[in-house]
């Protein structure tokens, strides 16, 4: 199984590799991206495998007898791992035709299968240096997918997620110093490390930074500027994995810390605890507002990711188990949806160069295949039934009154409700008026533009995944209950 791991981890790098140094596909684009799916789907397959090797442990490098690349296998890890491996060989298929006629795409290839490694190694990390070595990869090779367009633009952007980036790994590495001094050691626990009553003022404080650090990878306020000016600026399929995986490695980092490292009985009741869950609360509702302002339709999305994936940070920071149980399900929920969300935009994109939400009246008649699936999935963001967003958000609100925190359990719940109404007021403008244009529409110039089975394949399997993860979510809700109560 230690072979597996290594293989499950370092096989999406090493395919990306070999596919880009293979002279027969250099020329190939049609080949090279049939070879990168299926190197993706042996991925798929690897991570899943890994689900039955719960427990694996092995330890890659000793630098000093506490600082360690180790690995482990645990739930949590298996899930965002077969969780990041679907989405991106989802969107590697659909990147085939959006990027079928751009230059780079081969170099793009290689790098979309560098970050997949990087991620999975964040997975199965087995201490924090192993998830800041593997934190950090996954940054630094990423980049190059923010700037592939190489307008001013998008290396500006680059620049700025690299910047923001940096500086919120920094905290991270500033955990790691204190910590080993603080716990004596940085290894994952479930549970967490400290078992004292009450923790030293200085450990809650190193820990409340390297919140805030890892956060700005989810987009957390006061470092979510990057995610905004980001994401638009890549290409659709950069975007969607970006958006829907990517800000999840920090997720799963803020995770990781407080279950795993510190402990929650430890940061139950603190001013850490009080000042993250005001910190996510902020976000939330500020991400709907400026998603529901903006008019260029990947940037409104974008807004809508700072503002979602603060709600699972809010579920982490209830420190309950019904709100840990709705984080981690709305990791999946938001992971698919946005995914779709933001190849729907990038399919419109391609094949009508709209770029603007209110130039979209009428396009539920041009792509009405796509226009559905965005409709499917904005439903779920929303949070209506069956859905997935609508169980994970169900139990990020019960959870959130389930706190004992007096004010939390009210206002969490009510700006949790204020942003799901938001959230229909940005995303259901370009279903109405792409179904109906009125009366005044000019029919005679309506033409079929939906994309290639490519694109719409992925985009119609991840609109029935909003849906399956809502009427089938009991099966995973019962595997992330293992998890709490090991951590709880």
């Amino acid at each position: 199984m230690n072979i597996l791991l290594i293989l499950a981890i370092f096989w999406p790098a090493l395919a990306g590799l070999a596919i880009f140094l293979t002279p027969s596909l250099k020329e190939n684009k049609k080949l090279r991206g049939q070879a990168v799916s299926a190197a993706l789907g042996i991925e798929l397959l690897l991570t899943i495998v890994m689900c039955f090797g719960k427990g694996t442990q092995m330890v890659l490098l000793n630098m000093t007898p506490t600082l360690r690349i180790e690995m482990n296998v645990d739930v949590i890890g298996c899930i965002f791992s077969v969780l990041m491996s679907t989405m991106w060989l989802l969107s590697s298929v659909f990147a085939r035709e959006y990027m079928g006629h751009d230059d780079n795409e081969r170099l793009y290839q290689v790098f979309y299968m560098c970050v997949l490694s990087a991620l999975i190694g964040q997975c199965y990390a087995g201490s924090m240096v192993t998830l800041y070595v593997f934190y950090e990869l996954m940054t630094l090779l990423s980049v190059p997918m923010v700037v592939h367009e190489r307008t001013p633009q998008a290396v500006a952007a680059g620049i700025k997620y690299l910047v923001y980036s940096i500086f919120g790994a920094m905290l991270g590495l500033l955990g790691i110093f204190f910590f080993s001094n603080y716990l004596g050691t940085v290894t994952f626990v479930p549970g967490g490390v400290e078992t004292a009553a009450s923790a030293p003022s200085g450990l809650l404080l190193i820990t409340f930074l390297v919140i805030i650090g890892f956060g700005t990878k989810a987009g957390m306020f006061p470092m979510h500027g990057w995610l905004p000016t980001a994401h638009p600026v890549a290409p659709a399929p950069a975007s969607a994995v970006l958006s829907g995986v990517i800000t999840k490695a920090g997720v799963l980092a803020v995770l990781r810390v407080i279950y795993y490292l510190v402990g929650a009985d430890v940061l139950r009741g603190t001013w850490v605890q009080k000042g993250f869950m005001t910190l996510t609360l902020i976000t939330v509702f500020m991400g709907s507002m400026l998603a529901y302002r903006e008019t260029l339709l990947k940037k409104r999305l974008a807004y809508s990711t700072v503002s979602q994936v603060s709600y699972v940070l809010f579920g982490l920071a209830c420190m309950v188990p019904a709100a840990f149980e709705g984080a981690i399900l709305h990791v999946v929920a938001h992971s698919v949806i946005k995914d779709a969300l933001f190849l729907c935009a990038g399919a419109i994109i391609h094949q009508t160069g709209k770029i603007y939400v209110r130039d979209l009246r009428g396009i539920g008649k041009e792509m009405p295949i796509t226009t559905w699936c965005w409709t499917i999935a904005s439903l779920g963001l929303i949070g209506i039934p069956p859905t997935g967003g609508f169980v994970s958000k169900w139990q990020l609100a019960t959870g959130s009154l389930e706190t004992g925190l007096a004010g939390f359990d009210v206002v969490g719940p009510i700006i949790l409700i204020v942003s799901a109404l938001l959230t229909a007021a940005y995303l259901l403008p370009v279903t109405i008026n792409g179904f109906f244009p009125g009366s005044d529409y000019d029919y005679s110039t309506l033409t079929n533009k939906e994309g290639s089975k490519l694109m719409t394949v992925p985009m119609i399997l991840l609109a029935a995944g909003v849906v399956l993860t809502g009427i089938f979510a009991q099966p995973l809700i019962n595997v992330i209950m293992t998890a709490a109560a090991s951590i709880l």
